[in-house]
Parts: C-alpha cells; structure tokens; sequence
C-alpha cells in the first residue's frame, strides 16, 4: 500500500499524514506550498508539489500510489466561487486521476448535513452543496469509496469514543480532527468500509468500539 493525501497541510489533512507515518505506510502528501509542508509535514512523507485545481498536475503525482484521501476543503474567503472550485471541481480532478491511476480506494472527507440545502452553512457560497455533488460524483465514479462525514471539527484531541451512524442519521455534533484521521486511515483497513458513506461525532457517554465494528455497524 502506498497512500496519496490530498488536502496534506490542511487541518485534518497533517493528522492523516501523521496516522499514515505511525502505521509505517509509505505517503506521499500533495502540497501546494512545500516550504510550508516541510515545516509541518513528518519528514518520512513523501512531498509532491501540485494543485487539486490543475488537473495537469495529478497523474504523475499519483503514480505508483494505491490509496488515495482527500481531505482538501475550501478556505473562508469572499470567493464565492471557493467551494465550487476547491470542494467539487478540485474533487473532481482527483477522482478522474483515481480512474486513470487504478486507485484501489479513495477516502473523502466531507462534511456532516451535506444533504441539508437549507443548512446555515449553505449561506458561505453553499459549500455544503458542493461537499454533497463531490460525494455523488465519487459515489457515481467507479471507485471503491469510503465517505466521511465528520460533525464540527475540534483541534484538541479527547478521550470520548466515536460514534458512527449511516448517511443522514446525525445533525449535531462535534469530533476531534485526529479522531476523523483515525476514521480514515482505518478505512483502507476495513472491508466493511468500502462503498459507504459515514458520519462520525465524538461524545463522552458513547460506548468504546472498535473502528471496524463500527464500520460493520453502518448499513
């Protein structure tokens, strides 16, 4: 197995990378800015430089990988085309880079109520609509796919089990982004999270599973 991360210096993307390093799986991170990915980066992952957004970029920087997790997301901005571009365009050109690369799985971080249109988040140039096309463009693409949809994410790690429910079964919430890392490298473990699409939250009096029974407890 050798993984490619997208999205690798972004908040959740540096913790996939750590989790994939501690599992000793050889990672290549794709980087917009590799001064910065040198900084935050552990020095084991490999580093590519390239944007989701030049779908030009993407073949060589696939090659030779066999898992593929996105975990890019557009950044707050008076845009209003960031999400379009950067969470369905960007997803997009990694997905046809996937086909062409016979990526074995691709795991895709999106966002918990990606089905709501009327969501309050919709109002930032609906960017949980675009998060929801990218997961139907993936879902439609061939691959096999594992989808994550994590509730609010928190930067500080704690104690609290996971919880894990089917799409559209959870509406609040919140989970460390490490645990959502966790999720998403034990994915590519878990053959009972191929083809499905999660949505995971963190709470203190939930019971402590594994993640593969979790994962064998979604529909």
């Amino acid at each position: 197995m050798k993984a490619f991360v997208a999205g690798a210096t972004g908040a959740t993307g540096r913790h996939i990378v750590q989790e994939l390093v501690q599992r000793e799986i050889p990672v290549r991170a794709f980087v917009r800015n590799l001064d910065r990915a040198r900084e935050i980066l552990p020095h084991q992952a490999e580093l590519v430089a390239g944007d989701v957004l030049d779908a030009q970029t993407l073949p060589n920087a696939l090659a030779d990988c066999t898992t593929l997790l996105c975990a890019t997301g557009a950044r707050p901005s008076l845009d209003p085309t960031g999400p379009y571009k950067v969470d369905y365009q960007g997803t997009q050109n990694l997905i046809q880079a996937a086909q062409t690369a016979n990526i074995e799985q691709f795991v895709l971080v999106s966002s918990l109520c990606t089905s709501e249109f009327f969501h309050p988040l919709n109002l930032f140039w609906l960017v949980l609509y675009w998060k929801k096309q990218a997961e139907e463009a993936l879902r439609k693409s061939g691959l096999t796919y594992t989808i994550v949809r994590p509730g609010g994410l928190k930067n500080e790690d704690t104690p609290a089990p996971i919880i894990m429910r089917s799409a559209d079964s959870l509406s609040e919430g919140s989970i460390p982004r490490q645990k959502v890392a966790h999720v998403c490298v034990e994915a590519l473990f878990s053959p009972e999270a191929r083809n499905k699409i999660v949505e995971i939250v963190a709470k203190e009096d939930a019971p402590t599973r594994d993640i593969a029974q979790l994962f064998a407890g979604v529909a």
